[in-house]
């Protein structure tokens, strides 16, 4: 794979983009295939490098897959190979993508063992995994921890339903326990559970398999555990992080895009926090219409004072597109305050930005006070280095968006969380190839 992309900014698009599948709920519903023998399909799938590594590691595992198309794939679990999850083999690959963490609960409560992996994923701060082995240990799991990183996680007896309080909304601590309770014993309450549109698929792909779940959509989850769970056909969201990231593209290159096929109901906050940095867009039948604009101009509070965007667990503004607001405020007419409270580590990339002529002040690990341009003065191309998924995209945005030559070394994490992405952009008219 090559390792960097060539972009030449200041280029106009112009076009219609199809966001692909979203990538954490890919991620979800592809380890629930584990919780029954029964022929599971899944489309809409991303053809992503996180979602091709997780199909990869299944198949190790012993789980059928059948790719009827890079979009959709068959999957049957009945026939794992246990020997196989406690190879360094399983161990490795396991722990080059963080949704590996998500096989442990299916695994756990349909065959009563599994391995925990040292996970892998984006270096945005710490992302610990205490709410999965807690949840887990309250429906009756015992861990054996190792040297080796990893542990060994057991209910030979089966799982029993308890309450649980969860110490915040992890999207994929919910995702675990969900679906371990799905065929555990009795009723599993779940308070302060995540209730991101991804949660909320899962939860109805279950129910699709026979699992019993009430309050999906909200944050208090109650699972009635039933003895199997059968095969179903599934469909994928729209990724709301790509929308998101193609409306920064339009704004910031001064183009006119239509974002099809949007999913639109599941956007949640994102287009009103876009309309807050003043960007025109408009919808018509599932389709997101961003017409080229030269000025944007950034809202202020009803009293005058500066806009702070900041992100908070669904239904607020998801922390994967902070990274993008951040980036297109650089361009537009006013201030913004981006204040990053989830993750200590992923408003590090700016000083890239501020390299290539962006003003913006990094106030703290957390916080970032944006001034507006108003394109007075661009952005210039330097050769910079993608530090995570969401970063590495905000970086090719502002690249795009820059005047000269830019360089985007470590491409590998772009390609884990967008598919194809230089070659759906020149179909809009950017200049961008791999070298």
């Amino acid at each position: 794979m090559s390792n960097a992309f060539e972009v030449h900014g200041r280029k106009p698009l112009k076009g219609t983009i199809t966001p692909q599948g979203a990538k954490n709920e890919a991620l979800q519903v592809i380890c629930a295939v584990l919780l029954t023998q029964e022929k599971v399909t899944l489309s809409n799938l991303p053809d992503i490098l996180d979602v091709n590594l997780l199909i990869g590691l299944l198949t190790s595992m012993g789980v059928k897959t059948q790719r009827t198309d890079r979009h959709t794939c068959i999957f049957q679990a009945d026939d794992i190979d246990f020997d196989y999850l406690s190879t360094d083999d399983f161990r490795k690959k396991s722990a080059r993508l963080r949704g590996s963490v998500m096989i442990a609960g299916p695994m756990l409560t349909r065959f009563g063992s599994a391995y925990f992996p040292n996970p892998g994923g984006d270096k945005i701060g710490r992302r610990p995994l205490d709410i999965h082995i807690r949840g887990l240990r309250n429906l009756g799991a015992t861990f054996t921890h190792s040297e080796e990183k990893y542990s060994q996680v057991t209910a030979p007896h089966g799982l029993s339903g308890k309450y649980m309080l969860l110490d915040e909304p992890s999207v994929t601590g919910t995702a675990n326990l969900v679906m371990a309770a799905s065929l555990a014993e009795g009723t599993t309450t779940i308070y302060n559970a995540a209730c991101e549109p991804y949660i909320q698929q899962l939860c109805k792909m279950l129910v699709k398999m026979g699992a019993s779940i009430q309050g999906i959509g909200s944050n208090l989850l109650v699972v009635e555990g039933v003895a199997t769970l059968r095969g179903c056909e599934h469909v994928i969201l729209p990724d709301m992080i790509e929308i998101g990231s193609f409306i920064g593209l339009a704004a910031m290159t001064q183009s006119e895009i239509i974002i099809e096929n949007a999913g639109v109901e599941h956007l949640g906050m994102i287009l009103d926090k876009f309309r807050q940095l003043g960007i025109q867009l408009s919808i018509s039948d599932n389709n997101i219409h961003i017409p080229a604009q030269d000025i944007y101009e950034i809202q202020t509070f009803m009293d005058g004072s500066i806009l702070t965007i900041y992100d908070h667990p669904w239904p607020g503004f998801t922390p994967d597109l902070l990274s993008i607001v951040l980036v297109v405020a650089t361009q537009a007419r006013g201030s913004v305050l981006v204040h990053q409270k989830m993750f200590e580590s992923r408003l590090f990339f700016v000083d890239k930005l501020i390299d290539m002529g962006a003003q913006i002040i990094l106030c703290d690990p957390h916080r970032a006070a944006v001034i507006g341009l108003a394109r007075k003065y661009p952005l210039r191309g330097i050769t910079m280095s993608s530090p995570d998924i969401r970063a590495g995209v905000a970086l090719l945005i502002a690249a795009l968006s820059a005047e000269g030559k830019s360089i985007i070394q470590n491409i590998d994490q772009i390609d884990r969380g967008y598919q194809h992405i230089d070659e759906r952009l020149q179909q809009l008219g950017a200049d961008i190839k791999r070298v």
